[in-house]
């Protein structure tokens, strides 16, 4: 009897949406998953240490795990308009993060890569110290004080100002100006020693789970919300809506060329190391 593949993704509306039918068993033929929910900067960790067979995880981490772990090209986290944000107590230009403390998700987080080349453009000198904190503990700790700013992903983008906060700068905004591409955000990976059938039949299992939750959108809500850190139906509506697109079904030319093009700027930055040519490819 075949093994369930341990699975670690989080908890966010857009990862329960997008594994909700294969989960619970109702793609035919795919592989049973055992499900750990975990944040992005664990999961990131756990890709690290080659941990589990399928992570979500974040782009910015690929340049470490793919000698172990292919990159699917369904089932992630891409687009345009969804951007992580900067978010302060106050407005002001971005220059005033020169020297302060910021939150961030993770370090190994797509959300901290593009932030940091938007701040060696737009913050001369730099910004001072960098706290990793989950995201959803970011916006009371930047409205309490205990940060200067806080770099926030998810949904935090439709409820930043119910914490008092403003939005200092959009990454995304700066990335799409700068490249014209989406924003890579959050991959999907899996061990390659599971072999090149079982990956194939992984990833159209993914894609076929993905379909599925848009054909019948209801069927999904009650896992949606079980696991929502924000339980507002509408919220978890907006999210699924920014970040479950055309680029989850299939990544395409666009999706390989917004994360070939985000991680060599990076690795040109000396922010990450270079990628192998074929790095990216599937099987």
């Amino acid at each position: 009897m075949t093994r369930p593949l341990n699975i670690a993704y989080s908890p966010c509306p857009n990862d329960t949406f997008v594994f909700d039918a294969l989960a619970h068993g109702r793609v035919p033929g795919a592989p049973e998953l055992a499900v750990t929910f975990a944040d992005i900067d664990i999961t990131n960790g756990m890709a690290e240490r080659g941990e589990f067979d399928v992570l979500k995880v974040s782009y910015a981490v690929l340049p470490w795990v793919l000698d172990d772990y292919a990159l699917l090209p369904c089932g992630g986290a891409l687009g345009r308009g969804c951007g992580p944000l900067v978010l302060t107590r106050e407005q002001g230009p971005a220059a005033d993060l020169a020297g302060k403390t910021v939150a961030v998700p993770s370090e190994r987080s797509t959300a901290y890569l593009l932030f940091r080349l938007w701040a060696a453009a737009e913050v001369p000198g730099g910004v001072g110290e960098i706290v990793v904190l989950p995201f959803h503990e970011i916006m009371p700790a930047v409205r309490d004080g205990k940060v200067d700013a806080g770099l926030v992903i998810h949904e935090a983008r439709f409820t930043y100002q119910n914490y008092g906060l403003v939005r200092l700068a959009d990454m995304g905004e700066h990335w799409e100006l700068t490249t014209g591409l989406p924003i890579p955000l959050g991959a999907i990976i899996a061990k390659r020693s599971l072999g090149e059938q079982a990956l194939r039949e992984l990833a159209a299992a993914v894609r076929s789970s993905v379909l599925m939750a848009w054909d019948d959108p209801e069927v999904s809500r009650p896992y949606v919300l079980e696991h929502a850190q924000e339980m507002d139906p509408k919220v978890a509506d907006q999210h699924i809506g920014l970040y479950v697109n055309e680029f989850t079904a299939d990544l395409g030319e666009d999706g390989y060329a917004a994360v070939r093009g985000l991680l060599t700027r990076a690795a040109a930055e000396g922010l990450v190391p270079p990628l192998g040519r074929d790095a990216l490819h599937f099987v």
